[in-house]
C-alpha cells in the first residue's frame, strides 16, 4: 500500500477524492444508514431504501464492498441466501452519515422555503 503524506481533497490528483464522491453519493449515504442496524438481505435493504433500483443497489454494494465498507457474506443453502453488512471502516461513517440525514430531515424545509424563493425570481 502506498502512501499518500500529502493528501488534500481539495487538490484534483488527491486519491482521497474517489472516497468523497463515493460516500457523498446518496444511495451510499442511505444504503450505509440501513446497515447501520446490522446485516440485512438484498430484498430488505431494497426495502428499506424506497426508491432505489435493484441495479443502483447492486451497483452501490459492489462498489462499498471495494472499497472495504461493506462485507457480502453468501450462505450455501437452498435457497442460496446472502447479506450485507458494514465493517469496522463502513461503521466509522455511521456518524457522520447519520448527522448528515439528520441535518436534511431538520432544515428540509428552510431548504424547499429557499429554493422556492430563488425558483420565483424573475
Amino acid at each position: 500500500m502506498s502512501q499518500h503524506p500529502e493528501l488534500n481533497v481539495l487538490t484534483a490528483t488527491c486519491p482521497s477524492r474517489t472516497s468523497l464522491a463515493r460516500i457523498a453519493n446518496k444511495w451510499t449515504a442511505m444504503v450505509v444508514i440501513a446497515l447501520s442496524g446490522g446485516s440485512m438481505r438484498f430484498g430488505d435493504l431494497r426495502t428499506t431504501v424506497e426508491g432505489i433500483s435493484a441495479k443502483v443497489l447492486t451497483e452501490t454494494l459492489r462498489d462499498l464492498e471495494r472499497d472495504g465498507l461493506v462485507a457480502r457474506h453468501a450462505y450455501a443453502e437452498m435457497p442460496p441466501r446472502v447479506e450485507y453488512e458494514l465493517t469496522d471502516l463502513g461503521r466509522t461513517l455511521d456518524a457522520p452519515l447519520r448527522a448528515l440525514g439528520r441535518w436534511a430531515e431538520e432544515h428540509a424545509v428552510e431548504v424547499i422555503a429557499a429554493r422556492e424563493t430563488y425558483d420565483a425570481r424573475p
